[in-house]
Formats: C-alpha cells, structure tokens, sequence
C-alpha cells in the first residue's frame, strides 16, 4: 500500500478535529512529502501528551505511541529534542480539555 503524503494527512487530520469542534493548529511545517508527524495534546491545564507513530515489529503496522507525558513545559522540551533530531518533522498541538485527539479513529491510524 502506497504512503499518504505527510502534507495531506495532516490536512485531512485537521479537517477531521473541525468536524469536532476541537481547535489544533501546525506549529512545525514538516516535509510535505515524507515528514513525521507529531501530535501534541494540550488539555489546557498545564499537562499535555505528545504522540508520533511508530511500527508494531510483530505486524509491521504502524500505531501511534506515546512519545511524552506530563507537565506541559517537559513535553515541549521532549518535542524541541526531537524537532533538533528531525528538521523535518511537522508538530501540529491540539487542545482540548476532554482530551480528544482522534488519532484512534478510521482513517487516521
């Protein structure tokens, strides 16, 4: 199966969360083609959670994991590591105190 480019997921990730009515802005512009990408989950009480898929080894299916927890501060440190690590990487937070990212639905894994 054919890789969706990065630029297009990330569209249709932010038209889903409109669906929604849950704000999420790109605060890193990856590669439009082949960039990864990084979820931040802010729940606007000072935690957030920051996520990035990786492949289960057994399956060869890629899933989202977590990549940080915590006191928002930490997590956005995790993030600036990992943005020196890969330029290319596209951060998009979401912000929702329920702590929706839909990132478990159709179409989105």
């Amino acid at each position: 199966m054919a890789r969706l480019a990065s630029g297009i997921w990330v569209s249709a990730y932010l038209a889903r969360l409109r669906i929604f009515d849950i704000p999420a802005f790109v605060v890193a512009h990856g590669d439009d083609t082949a960039g990864a990408v990084l979820v931040k989950l802010s729940t606007l009480d000072g935690q957030a959670r920051a996520f990035m898929r990786g492949f289960d080894l057994m399956s060869g299916d890629r899933r989202w994991e977590e990549l940080a927890a915590g006191p928002e501060r930490e997590v956005d440190a995790a993030i600036a590591r990992q943005r020196e690590f890969d330029p290319d990487l596209w951060v998009i937070e979401v912000e929702d105190r329920a702590g929706r990212h839909l990132l478990g639905e159709d179409g989105l894994q």
